[in-house]
């Protein structure tokens, strides 16, 4: 892929996302309401992402 930047939109805040080039199955983290993300897919430059849910662990309190 030639492109320096990929753009994508997060899909809880509907933030315009422009980050360096990253590969299906990478996550990282959105600027504005800081949701993890997953790249689905990357085709022609645009990124389709997926919400993670983060798991909080049960320390029995």
């Amino acid at each position: 892929m030639s492109t320096a930047t990929l753009t994508g939109v997060c899909p809880e805040c509907e933030t315009d996302l422009t980050v360096p080039p990253v590969v299906q199955g990478e996550t990282f983290s959105c600027p504005e309401c800081m949701l993890t993300l997953r790249v689905e897919d990357v085709e022609e430059g645009r990124l389709s992402l997926s919400m993670v849910e983060v798991q909080l662990r049960d320390w029995g309190q």
